[in-house]
């Protein structure tokens, strides 16, 4: 399941498109004004953010370019304007995909998806499970088990568990860890990486920080041989 932030005012557009995406591998996040969308997107950590620009409380193209300042996570901009000097502003801000209303629904899912798999192979990520003991995590289907049973996570916490399982056995700080997930720098501040931590331990029985442990003054380590 990928998580999409869309930042659009039109309730009902923003309604209609999140019901549809909903039918498919994403989940939906609206936010109805621009001033709002920065602090939405540090709390969730979307995987895509659609994003409209004429927004109320702050003009999307500065949007577009306080989240690109954060992140590289892809932006496809989704606006009524048509004069094709905004298109070349907005990709100039950040934008990696910029399309004009209305659109057909499965052409905005089909460019959504496309964003997703240029940033995989950018990225160059495999498929292949990451397997430990009774664990394994599936980078195809974003899928986690326990014990032969489904962990429900929520995008932030998919990220971070990755991050993890992937330097497993590694001691990762909080600005490794940011960096990989969000590419930002930790800015001493940031506890949410702590937080998402405490919550992927109630998760997986992990009351004594033996899977993922607690390095003091370091960071976090994936123990790889805990999981059995």
């Amino acid at each position: 399941m990928y998580q999409v932030l869309l930042v659009e005012d039109d309730e009902k557009l923003a309604a209609l498109v999140a019901e549809y995406l909903a039918g498919y591998e994403f989940s939906v996040d609206v936010v109805s004004r621009g001033d709002a969308a920065l602090a939405r997107f540090r709390d969730t950590a979307p995987d895509l953010v659609v994003l409209d620009l004429m927004l109320p409380g702050l003009d999307g193209m500065v949007v577009c370019r306080q989240i690109r300042d954060l992140s590289n996570v892809p932006i496809l901009i989704l606006t009524a304007r048509e004069d094709p000097f905004d298109e070349v502003s907005g990709l100039e801000q950040g934008a990696d995909d910029y399309i004009n209303k209305p659109v057909q629904p499965r052409v905005l899912l089909a460019r959504l998806r496309a964003l997703l798999r240029r940033g995989q192979e950018k990225a160059g990520l495999s498929s292949a499970d990451i397997t430990f003991g009774a664990f394994r995590l599936s980078k195809e289907n974003r899928a986690v088990f326990w014990r032969s049973q489904p962990v429900i996570l929520n995008s932030t916490e998919y990220k971070l568990l990755l991050v993890l399982a992937e330097s497993a056995g590694q001691v990762l700080s909080r600005g490794d860890i940011l960096k990989k997930m969000r590419g930002v720098d930790f800015d001493g501040l940031d506890r949410s990486i702590d937080n998402s931590v405490s919550r992927l331990r109630r998760k997986f029985d992990d009351a004594n920080a033996e899977k993922i442990k607690t390095v003091w003054g370091e960071g976090y380590l994936f123990s790889p041989s805990a999981w059995d």
